[in-house]
């Protein structure tokens, strides 16, 4: 396979700020020492790889995920033939910080960690945007792993999971999400309008409706979708009146929901009538 490095920008909400997300696999690349503004974050999904890091070397495998802090030189390169693969995103400061005391930036005293559960979130999520970078899920799912990533890693403490009058805050942003489906307000926007967070609003509404923001309004627009199809729209027409990016992120969703894709939907409704 060919060596390839593929960039994505995701917003985190709308009008918020980009979030670099990066696909690689490389059989002979080797970085030169250069460092980042912002944590790198990733994931080595397939053979392994060499970095040299504050003085030693850490070798990431398949599952291993790597936190290299801002302003930190490092390098990259192959530790065998095969190769590495990985995902990585770039991340700012705030975004590991939004669920912990402080705005100090976290230390991780390994950069190297076995967490199999967190690796395989970031792996997906990453995987998910950069194939549909949609600011709203972006924002409803990075800061969330992020934090998670903080807490459970590095020397920052973790907030109170308590957020009194969770149940009203969630309604209140489920119901802001269903009036502006086509173009949702970032999360950012709609916890400062509340006096939180944005970790204490996506704690308040996971709690309470059992799925992120994100999730919640694609099951509600799906729900729209549907009244639509069976309206005799077709599919890439109703894509954009409920707010998805395109036909295939509306069929995505939809097949999640219902088991099927909104074409065959629509032809079976439209059947079953004649």
């Amino acid at each position: 396979m060919a060596e390839q490095a593929r960039w994505t920008r995701a917003r985190l909400g709308r009008g918020g700020p980009p979030l670099d997300l990066l696909t690689a696999r490389f059989d002979r690349h080797v970085y030169a020492p250069h460092a980042h503004d912002e944590f790198t974050i990733g994931v080595c999904v397939g053979g392994s790889e060499v970095i040299d890091y504050r003085g030693g070397r850490i070798r990431p495998g398949p599952g291993s995920i790597v936190v290299l802090a801002p302003g930190e030189m490092h390098t990259g390169r192959p530790a065998a033939a095969e190769g590495y693969a990985y995902r990585a995103l770039y991340a700012g400061t705030p975004l590991l910080t939004d669920g912990t005391l402080g705005t100090a930036v976290p230390h991780f005293h390994d950069p190297l960690l076995d967490d199999p559960e967190l690796a395989t979130a970031l792996r997906l999520t990453h995987t998910e945007l950069a194939a549909c970078p949609d600011p709203l899920e972006a924002e409803s799912r990075i800061p969330w792993l992020l934090t998670a990533l903080a807490r459970r890693h590095s020397t920052a403490r973790a907030t109170s999971d308590t957020v009194p009058g969770a149940s009203g805050i969630a309604h209140a942003v489920r119901d802001r999400l269903a009036d502006e489906l086509t173009a949702p307000p970032s999360l950012a926007a709609l916890a400062t309008d509340l006096g939180l967070s944005r970790y204490q609003l996506l704690r308040a509404f996971r709690t309470t409706m059992g799925v992120p923001p994100y999730a919640w309004l694609a099951q509600y627009r799906v729900n729209r979708a549907r009244r639509l199809l069976e309206s005799g729209l077709r599919p890439a027409e109703v894509a954009g009146l409920v707010g998805f990016a395109d036909q295939a992120h509306l069929t995505r969703w939809f097949r999640r929901v219902l088991g099927v894709t909104p074409a065959a939907y629509r032809n079976s409704v439209q059947d079953s009538g004649r």
